[in-house]
């Protein structure tokens, strides 16, 4: 792990263990930035590239080294309770011009869904097949863990307390657990009650857990704690299907 300008970086050396000899012949970039703006909402845009590092004959013609094949851009406008208020898409780069363009205007069907709310069951449904663009579509499913990013320590509390960082985040994260656990406790496999980081960085909910933990990533709605035990008990009749448990994953 190299360490720069106060950042960890692991992409030199590269974490993984030694490739093959191999040569590239494709790259996709997906990158997500979120701002918050003046008028009190967010922005949350992503934006997905494909390269070949070579010439490629496509139906429409040559596209040459270093021209995308895809770049497609999403923003979405959302408020403190993750809903989306405004959502647009753009097609700057695609294999089909003046056909690829034509799925833009479907993303508008966003406007409405919250990020926390089955949202990429509700994408699916709205905007998969012939509704969208397969890769917007695709794009659609980092928005809600890339809010929640821009979220912490921002919006919602993250530190070991019980109250916001901001002080007005609105709706049931807002007010993060009643009872002052941190939003992110309970919520992946480091972070679970039961867990060492938990025991070394949080002590006091070491083995303890809000009662909707039981909810696997559902946001939080009371203040009750119950054993760790009787959370991994619930727990079991709600990973039945990826299709019951994915948007609550978010």
């Amino acid at each position: 792990m190299v360490k720069l300008a106060g950042f960890f970086a692991s992409r030199l050396p590269m974490p993984l263990s030694p490739p093959a000899s191999r040569q590239l012949r494709h790259r996709r970039e997906i990158r997500a930035e979120a701002f918050e703006r003046d008028d009190g909402f967010w922005d949350i845009e992503a934006c997905l590239t494909d390269h070949k590092p070579r010439d490629v004959t496509l139906a429409t013609g040559v596209r040459p080294k270093g021209l995308p094949i895809h770049e497609l851009w999403l923003r979405i406008t959302i408020d403190r309770k993750l809903t989306v208020v405004d959502a647009e898409a753009s097609s700057d780069w695609v294999p089909y011009p003046g056909h690829c363009e034509d799925a833009n205007p479907a993303y508008r069907a966003l406007i409405g869904l919250n990020l926390l709310d089955d949202f990429r069951r509700n994408v699916r449904r709205l905007l998969a097949g012939t509704a969208g663009c397969t890769h917007l579509t695709e794009l659609c499913s980092i928005l809600p863990t890339a809010a929640i990013q821009a979220f912490a320590g921002e919006v919602w509390n993250t530190r070991d307390s019980g109250s916001t960082v901001s002080g007005e985040a609105g709706g049931e994260s807002a007010s993060q657990f009643a009872s002052g656990a941190p939003f992110q406790l309970g919520r992946c496999q480091a972070l679970r009650f039961d867990g060492e980081a938990v025991r070394h960085f949080f002590p006091r909910w070491h083995g303890r857990a809000p009662r909707d933990s039981a909810r696997i990533g559902a946001a939080p709605r009371d203040s009750g704690l119950v054993e760790v035990t009787d959370v991994k008990k619930s727990a079991h009749h709600e990973v039945q299907s990826n299709s019951q448990t994915e948007g609550n994953h978010a």
